[in-house]
């Protein structure tokens, strides 16, 4: 993960308010341990933390690129995975880079396409890029909304971040809960409505949602939407393409300049996703990691049904050593579960799913210590 935020004001002088900008910032310093930047002018404040997996040099942010006088400055969380092709395509249209990295290639591509350049993007990903000359910000999310990215309008002045707690460090942000917040906390919860949060002054950018804020005001639009068509394929077809689309999306995710490995539950999905990364990896002599969990004494009182007639480490066992991969089993007990339920609390902002979240954020933490990035189901 990374993090972004920041906050464009047109009725007073951004440059005196660093402070505030670097306590947001702090905020997610959980989401990019690894570095942090800022970027601000008499307009906006723009900050990163960085959780470094491709090109530990190149890829600092906030990015700024100056062409024909236009000056463009990036913040980003997310991945591109089609960077190759991008670069490529960019080549050709005579731009040059000086990193390897998707951050440039996704800023180069917004100062080529502009708002359009998210339709040609294929990753997860939430950025923002501010054209000076314009005075204008331009937000995106991904079409899935698997990166978050809050945000709110007061007045004249926009605020954005990955992470709720950093926007409320914003001296505009009110904590107050409104009636349709509570609703989203006792009705809803751990689910929420895609563009509410439960604060009355912060929404959410919806997948696949595009904003542009300026002195003009606030323009949101949708760039994609999902469409269901009938499945026409014959069987073979299915299968043929199943295979090429899951082995595409792994090996486009295997790329990093850290280590990367995936949780294995034993179940369809993960075993799935760890036999294309273990291949992916022996091609290049390579094991795979692999990380489960467990809790204590689970076997000793685990008991068959015809829901679950085999515990996990069954399936587990059997796919590690068919996988020849480097296992790792992280086993949890219940004073552990309590100890981690405020932490997960904090990380998620509002109330989730209890010894689910506890359990999922000790096992990350776990993990976190050899592996940045993992592949999961």
């Amino acid at each position: 993960m990374c993090g972004i935020v920041g906050f464009v004001d047109y009725s007073c002088d951004v440059l005196k308010r660093g402070v505030m900008l670097n306590e947001m910032m702090n905020k997610l310093s959980s989401r990019g341990p690894d570095k942090a930047g800022s970027w601000v002018s008499h307009t906006v404040a723009l900050g990163h933390r960085r959780l470094i997996v491709v090109d530990p040099v190149g890829g600092s942010q906030p990015m700024t690129i100056s062409i024909a006088g236009n000056s463009y400055t990036l913040v980003y969380n997310g991945e591109i995975y089609n960077t190759i092709t991008l670069r490529r395509e960019l080549e050709g249209l005579g731009h040059t880079f000086r990193t390897h990295s998707d951050t440039e290639v996704l800023l180069i591509s917004y100062i080529e396409w502009g708002a359009n350049a998210v339709e040609k993007l294929n990753g997860i990903f939430a950025f923002a890029v501010w054209e000076e000359n314009a005075k204008r910000l331009f937000l995106a999310r991904d079409r899935m909304g698997v990166k978050p990215l809050f945000y709110a309008v007061i007045n004249n002045t926009l605020i954005f971040a990955s992470e709720i707690k950093a926007m409320l460090a914003h001296e505009k942000i009110s904590s107050d809960v409104n009636e349709e917040g509570l609703c989203e906390v006792f009705a809803l919860a751990p689910a929420r409505s895609e563009d509410k949060t439960a604060f009355k002054d912060i929404k959410s950018l919806r997948p696949a949602q595009c904003m542009m804020f300026s002195n003009l005001g606030t323009y949101i639009s949708q760039y994609w939407q999902f469409e269901s068509k009938p499945h026409t394929d014959s069987e073979a077809q299915t299968i043929e393409k199943l295979t090429y689309l899951v082995e595409d999306a792994v090996n486009k995710q295997m790329v990093a300049d850290v280590p990367v490995c995936t949780f294995l539950s034993g179940g369809l999905d993960s075993s799935t996703l760890s036999a294309y990364a273990s291949k992916f990896y022996s091609i290049r002599n390579k094991p795979l990691s692999t990380f489960s969990i467990d809790y204590e004494d689970n076997d000793k009182y685990f008991k068959k049904s015809l829901f679950q007639p085999n515990s996990d480490s069954d399936y587990i066992d059997k796919m590690s050593a068919f996988l020849g991969s480097d296992h790792t089993n992280v086993v949890l007990n219940t004073d552990m579960l309590i100890n981690y339920l405020n932490p997960a609390l904090i990380a998620r902002d509002l109330p989730g799913m209890a010894d689910v979240d506890s359990s999922l954020l000790y096992f990350c933490e776990t993990v976190k210590k050899t592996h940045s990035v993992a592949l999961s189901g």
